[in-house]
């Protein structure tokens, strides 16, 4: 039992424990290297991983919320998948929210999925990780076939095994694409459609391009793999839309020279939630006022916000994030129709 629950408070620390940085140097896209230590680094700064005094009640408070109130988190659409499997051969740009960072999404003649999760907790044990406050938005057996998954990093709530399993099951011909150092584990669990990128790579899937790209954050899913594999955005380009996903990212000025590269999109997924308490989690999570920074930074006409309400992954209240991203749009010229915030299950044009 001891054993177990030393398991369990890694898989907290594993899921949620940020890493502050502190330089603020320009990006480049260029391929991310391994240093001496076999480990990636991001583009700006130095790690520094910050005090106890503000970790160890972190992870405390994590334990003693473990029975939080729902209250606040974000609202269920009922979806059974068939305007979504319907939409396979018409093929008008659409976006369904699933929940946390995972969405169906369906351009350029592809359906694909990111960051896929249906699991309730993302942890190795089950019974003790964060626990999901609202059940995915669709049935994975109702989705249509799905061309391909991007994957943006290794945390249990991003990377999550079981899920993809059953994705590669229901179609061998789906194509998983990962930050390089990620194909070993999939492969691991039986997935062998594996594609490795680097930032600055891409691969041609039909008609669309997929580029792995820059993102400040960090990887980990054990005690002795901190940093060994890459942690990336993604960007869709296709013939008539333009689509990025931010994976899980603190603000940094590479955002500004994606979008340069491959902007303006027709619409960006930011994150907006886990930014609290900010002295932990500043640099690997932006808050919702840094999204919509980075939605205009992008040049993207349209943000929609994710990465917040589903799981137990921080201190800020569940409704929090998006009524601060709907007020930072306005405030700084987005406009607030344009942060966009999806009911879970809710599908969207754009």
């Amino acid at each position: 039992m001891r054993g177990t629950i030393a398991i369990g408070l890694l898989s907290l620390l594993i899921v949620v424990w940020a890493q502050p940085m502190r330089a603020n140097a320009e990006t480049s896209l260029a391929e991310a290297e391994l240093n001496d230590r076999g480990e990636f680094s991001n583009p700006i700064g130095d790690l520094d991983k910050g005090g106890l005094d503000v970790r160890l009640p972190f992870i405390l408070r994590r334990l003693g919320t473990y029975f939080r109130s729902r209250d606040g988190a974000p609202q269920r659409v009922p979806n059974d998948g068939s305007l979504l499997r319907a939409n396979v051969a018409a093929m008008t740009p659409m976006i369904t929210w699933v929940g946390h960072s995972t969405f169906v999404v369906q351009m350029g003649g592809m359906t694909f999925l990111t960051d896929p999760i249906w699991s309730n907790t993302p942890s190795p044990v089950p019974a003790l990780g964060p626990r999901r406050f609202v059940q995915p938005g669709i049935a994975i057996s109702d989705l249509p076939a799905i061309d391909f998954v991007t994957i943006s990093h290794n945390h249990y709530d991003h990377l999550d095994l079981p899920t993809l399993r059953t994705l590669a099951e229901r179609n061998p011909d789906t194509v998983f694409l990962v930050p390089e150092g990620n194909g070993a584990l999939l492969r691991s669990a039986g997935i062998d459609n594996v594609t490795e990128l680097n930032w600055g790579q891409r691969v041609e899937l039909g008609a669309v391009s997929v580029h792995c790209l820059p993102t400040q954050h960090w990887s980990k899913r054990s005690l002795t793999d901190t940093n060994k594999s890459l942690w990336s955005s993604w960007a869709v380009i296709g013939p008539d839309r333009r689509f990025y996903h931010a994976g899980d990212t603190g603000y940094f000025s590479g955002f500004k020279a994606i979008g340069k590269r491959l902007g303006p999109f027709d619409l960006a997924a930011i994150p907006i939630g886990a930014y609290s308490p900010k002295a932990m989690m500043k640099a690997s999570h932006i808050n919702p006022e840094e999204a919509v920074t980075t939605a205009l930074d992008l040049a993207a006409q349209s943000a929609v916000g994710m990465h917040f309400g589903t799981f137990d992954l921080s201190d800020e209240p569940l409704d929090e994030p998006p009524r601060r991203f709907r007020r930072a749009a306005e405030d700084q010229g987005l406009g607030g129709e344009n942060a966009w915030v999806l009911k879970i299950g809710e599908s969207r044009r754009f």
